[in-house]
């Protein structure tokens, strides 16, 4: 059956917006978005909530366009939230992976990870129809908490499971066309009412028609993205909006990944090139000439070569231009560029990303020592993302998911389902 409305949907955790950018692109109405962090909540502000902008939510008016936590979200508008009971179809969200991620150390108490207590909290409320959750690998594997253990995709899955059909799968992301290897966990859950394929199923036989109307194929490569970034290519030119740098001097895009991420003729943002000295601008060419040489591209650098230049970082990476590039990080140094002997720009992350050049990031590039935990600057912002290519795949899924769908009369039930967020809570609260 034909879908009369877009599906609505609300974005809990939402960073700088990379998922609701890609549902918007694949058909979905965004209602509103919960991100706490003020640089984030810019980035956002000023793509998704501009009257110009080519995709916006249509937000609440007793809703503050504001950086809020979902805390106190809960806190101050669960009245609001619970007119909203049964009414929006997808509640999406991606609750912060530092604590589980396998790029540092797993913390099973940063507070972080408790934030899934609230999310649930929310679904309680809201009773959406379908829940859409992204997380790191890590977040499926067991923490060792004294002499328990405690699986956080596990208790997800047992609470879910009391009024959802739950799907869950690693996806590679590499596979919708985004240029870098990246796999996350992904939880589609589904209202028992609701008779649903499985939407994962679904979503795999959708790739290469997704493909085909974007006209790109997969695997996009790092220079089949970037390419047209290099500054061998470009020149410099002062940078627009940090006095004392150098950007690049933008001019066309070049491949057909480049000519859907630009679009009609966009001069990108965030291109400002970091400040190399010149010893250590020579060092990494000297790396990139060793990492070529001997076939170690996206790869951690060899003990040897760290011992020959002095390096301290195992994380240190020179980009292969064929394959597409690891999963990035919020540590701009991680990477080295396959050609040019610098870091990345922000822009360029983005576009391994796969964020239009006319998406513009806020805030500051980076930050540093405490800061870390407490502002998200322009290139953590890009690395927590979900891929804006991903979600709209997963969007144009969705749509067709409820399209084919038939409701059940019954109406979830209330109280039980209390309780067992209030359960869920407290296994969080004490993980």
């Amino acid at each position: 059956m034909e879908m009369s409305n877009p599906l609505t949907f609300i974005d809990a955790f939402a960073g700088c917006g990379g998922l609701s950018l890609g549902l918007m692109q694949g058909g979905l109405m965004g209602k509103f978005a919960i991100e706490h962090d003020s640089f984030a909540f810019a980035t956002l502000k000023a793509n998704l909530l501009s009257k110009t902008a080519p995709f916006r939510y249509s937000w609440p008016q007793w809703l503050p366009k504001e950086p809020l936590s979902i805390t106190s979200l809960l806190d101050k508008y669960e009245q609001e939230l619970a007119v909203l009971s049964g009414s929006i179809d997808v509640l999406v969200g991606g609750p912060p992976c530092q604590g589980f991620s396998m790029a540092g150390r797993r913390q099973h108490d940063d507070p972080r990870n408790q934030l899934f207590g609230q999310y649930l909290r929310l679904v309680e409320i809201i009773k959406p129809k379908i829940v859409l959750i992204e997380n790191v690998r890590g977040f499926t594997m067991d923490f060792a908490v004294g002499e328990n253990v405690t699986n956080y995709a596990g208790a997800l899955r047992a609470v879910l499971a009391e009024d959802y059909k739950v799907y869950e799968r690693l996806l590679d992301l590499s596979q919708f066309g985004v240029p870098q290897a990246r796999t996350r966990y992904f939880v589609i859950a589904v209202r028992s009412s609701i008779s649903t394929a499985d939407p994962f199923k679904l979503l795999e036989s959708r790739i290469p028609s997704f493909l085909r109307s974007l006209g790109i194929s997969a695997p996009v490569s790092s220079s089949n993205a970037i390419s047209d970034l290099e500054v061998g290519r470009c020149g410099k030119e002062p940078s627009k909006d940090t006095k004392g740098f150098d950007q690049i001097a933008y001019r066309k895009p070049l491949t057909r990944y480049q000519k859907l991420m630009n679009g009609a003729g966009t001069i990108p943002s965030d291109l400002r090139l970091a400040r190399h000295a010149d010893d250590i601008a020579q060092r990494f060419q000297e790396i990139i000439d060793v990492c070529h040489a001997e076939g170690r591209l996206n790869t951690s650098i060899s003990a040897e070569v760290r011992e020959r230049f002095g390096l301290k970082k195992r994380a240190l990476r020179v980009l292969d231009p064929d394959r597409p590039s690891p999963t990035i990080t919020s540590m701009p140094d991680d990477l080295i560029h396959y050609s040019e002997p610098r870091t990345l720009t922000v822009r360029e992350n983005a576009r391994l990303q796969s964020f239009p050049d006319w998406y513009v990031f806020q805030g500051k590039y980076t930050t540093g020592g405490h800061l870390r935990k407490k502002e998200v600057p322009r290139f953590t912002q890009v690395a927590n993302a979900v891929p804006p290519l991903v979600a709209r795949a997963i969007g144009e899924m969705l749509t067709a998911l409820m399209a084919d769908t038939k409701q059940a009369s019954r109406a979830p039930s209330g109280q039980s389902s209390r309780q067992r967020i209030r359960k869920s809570t407290e296994i969080y609260a004490k993980a």
